[in-house]
């Protein structure tokens, strides 16, 4: 069993590689798309095999306790594989049109699928580390990874929007790494071990023997510095440009995983956190922090008319909502902020890749130039418009019931008027994306576009994103509860 669980464990990062570096070499259409299929599809089987492997209770463990797997790195390989594999499917049909519009040649595409793969290799080793360092390095690669896709157009724009991507990210690790070094140094005059002081699942242990204050001070670091990775205001502002400038899928790619992948090494310190200082200094950072940022891309998601760009703003909204759950701490709080890094995962990847359908039938981003796409092209009109109903937070769809959650366990643990602000908040970003609806779903559509549907390749992952936020809406599955559980048990230090 444990042999098997190493074998995961290095089998996971090896496949999109591999995968990657084939991709890479081809420069044939049809065969870069089949080793690209090929290599989602086993990334997503090993993603569930280590799920069910954690759900057994196995201790996953490699290379001498450097990579690692518990509950919370089983979310989060959940997300990657699965979302992957999703984004990776309509990214074939995605780019077909791409190619035969001229928007790219056969070269290109073999490019978009091999930097497709690098930055899920990223993602997974920034996922399944237990050294800190290398975890800094993989969430600091997969800026790396992903700038190619940002730029990927050679655009002016998407030129633009990569440079800003890669300062501004770069820039913020760097505090990252200031945290990292501070947690390192802390441990290191405790055990007098350097690997030991390295790993993420002996600093948990060490709890007490760690110095409060200098602790205090990693963690400020990392939540600055991670926090600019995953988009918490005021270190947002790479992420509107990068994710519009991005082909949909990679879109949806960096909105569903990426920001998750920042975010759970917030959460990894943040479990370390709790054991040293106590909840009250990194729940109130984070609850400030979750509030501004839930606030700000609360207006900024009113002002746009970009369709990419307020979507990139809800990612920043809802990054801001994970924040503000962890912030509320306690169990209900961090279940709640958990459920909603998966709710939005799905959410907004069915929102990013709508977009790319809508854009290839309009040729345009502009909302007050897309009208009546519920006559031009009726099952992505209707997938959108449930998207964004979703990711406004209304029933009976995930969303609401995450935010839900969040909003009941702030109240239960006294934060009444934080919970009144935080749902003042949510309202706005509502009428912002309700009358986003309005303006582009309904009324009199253009008389020149051609009327139906992308191809089948396009539409098939919105109705797989459509069942799993129904489904998540009204039901949450025994062994996601379990997970979910685990993971707040191993935050908490309860495992």
């Amino acid at each position: 069993m444990i042999e098997m669980g190493e074998n995961i464990l290095i089998y996971l990062p090896a496949v999109p590689l591999g995968t990657a570096l084939l991709a890479f070499a081809i420069r044939s259409r049809r065969m870069v798309e089949t080793v690209h299929f090929l290599g989602i599809s086993i990334l997503a089987l090993l993603s569930l095999l280590l799920v069910k492997s954690v759900l057994d209770g196995q201790s996953l463990f490699a290379l001498d306790g450097m990579l690692f797997a518990d509950e919370l790195t089983a979310i989060l390989i959940l997300l990657i594989g699965v979302i992957g594999f999703l984004n990776g499917f309509y990214s074939i049909g995605y780019m077909r049109h791409e190619l035969t519009h001229g928007e790219v040649n056969e070269k290109g595409v073999c490019f978009y699928y091999g930097f497709y793969h690098i930055f899920l290799f990223t993602m997974v080793i920034s996922a399944i580390s237990n050294n800190i360092a290398i975890m800094w390095v993989a969430v600091e690669a997969t800026t790396l990874g992903s700038a190619f896709l940002v730029g990927f157009y050679k655009h002016k724009t998407s030129a633009e929007g990569a440079w800003k991507y890669v300062l501004i990210c770069s820039v913020g690790l760097a505090f990252a790494l200031y945290g990292t070094i501070l947690t390192y140094s802390n441990a290191f005059s405790s055990v007098q071990d350097a690997h030991r002081a390295m790993l993420w699942t002996e600093l948990v242990r060490m709890g007490q023997d760690l110095d409060p204050q200098l602790m205090k001070l990693a963690f400020v670091f990392v939540l600055i510095g991670f926090g600019t990775k995953a988009g918490l205001f005021p270190m947002h502002t790479w992420l509107p440009d990068a994710h519009s400038e991005a082909p949909s899928p990679a879109s949806a790619l960096l909105s569903g995983v990426l920001l998750k992948c920042a975010l759970f090494a917030i959460v990894r310190y943040y479990a370390i956190a709790l054991q040293v200082v106590g909840k009250e200094f990194p729940n109130s950072l984070l609850l400030i922090f979750g509030l501004l940022t839930v606030g700000v891309a609360a207006f900024f998601i009113l002002m746009q008319n970009d369709i990419k760009r307020k979507l990139a703003y809800s990612s920043v909204e809802h990054v801001g909502i994970i924040a503000t759950g962890l912030g509320i701490g306690g169990a209900l709080g961090i279940f709640a902020s958990l459920l909603h890094t998966i709710n939005h995962s799905i959410t907004k990847s069915l929102l990013f890749c709508t977009t790319g359908n809508i854009m290839m039938k309009y040729g345009t981003r502009d909302a007050n130039k897309i009208r009546g796409m519920l006559k031009v092209m009726p099952f992505t009109a209707l997938m959108f418009m449930a998207g964004i109903i979703a990711v406004a937070g209304s029933p009976p769809f995930n969303i609401f019931v995450s935010e839900f959650t969040t909003l009941t366990a702030g109240l239960k643990s006294g934060h009444f008027w934080a919970m009144i602000l935080f749902l003042l908040f949510l309202v706005i970003a509502f009428v912002a994306l309700v009358l986003l609806i309005s303006e582009t779903v309904f009324g009199p559509p253009s008389e020149d576009l051609p009327r139906g549907d992308a191809n089948w390749l396009t539409l098939l992952p919105f109705g797989i994103l459509f069942v799993f936020m129904v489904w998540l809406g009204l039901y949450l599955p025994d062994p996601l509860n379990q997970l979910l559980q685990g993971a707040v048990s191993v935050v908490l230090g309860d495992k």
